[in-house]
């Protein structure tokens, strides 16, 4: 289910859709509310060792559980999504990041309790501060660090994770 599906009626003054047809944005007839439905922001960080090799999380619940995430979640409101980054990385797996760089942006979609939702993920690079180690800790199952080229598509979580390790490989080395 998409989430202008659910709006069978107006979440302001109550009143029924007009229409059986879901549309976007949603508009009540009756008091001119109007909501849009736009995609939601989501961070992920590639994040690098001195080795090249990059940090992967087996994912410990659904969507996907079992497979492969990199650090990362949405953005909260008054956050920046370089800010968000920072915030996942030392909740699911305690570390500080450093020279966080924008990498690329993929579309993508996320189903949460029967809903499908759009997003837009940003994918940055990042190292992590020194003397620090990873733990896995929220939502996060176990971790390991795997050189790019080592990474199975099939293991990955997301079709724009797939996109995005794509993507890392086929650039040059980054300067660390």
């Amino acid at each position: 289910m998409k989430p202008w599906e659910s709006f069978r009626f107006c979440p302001r003054c109550g009143a029924a859709a007009a229409t059986a047809e879901r549309v976007i944005p949603f508009r009540c007839a009756a008091c001119e509310f109007t909501l849009f439905f736009n995609p939601v922001v989501g961070v992920a960080g590639i994040i690098r060792r001195p080795d090249g090799a990059i940090l992967l999380l087996r994912r410990a619940k659904d969507p996907a559980k079992g497979k492969f995430g990199v650090p990362g979640g949405f953005v909260d409101f008054g956050e920046s999504a370089e800010d968000g980054l920072r915030r996942e990385a030392r909740e699911e797996v305690g570390l500080r990041l450093e020279a966080v760089e924008f990498f690329l942006s993929h579309p993508n979609s996320y189903t949460y309790r029967d809903v499908t939702y759009g997003v837009v993920d940003f994918y940055f690079t990042a190292r992590i501060a020194p003397d620090q180690s990873a733990q896995a800790l929220d939502e996060v199952e176990s971790f390991v660090w795997l050189q790019p080229a080592g990474i199975s598509p099939d293991d990955l979580a997301f079709p724009s994770l797939r996109h995005a390790i794509q993507r890392y490989r086929e650039r040059p080395a980054p300067a660390l």
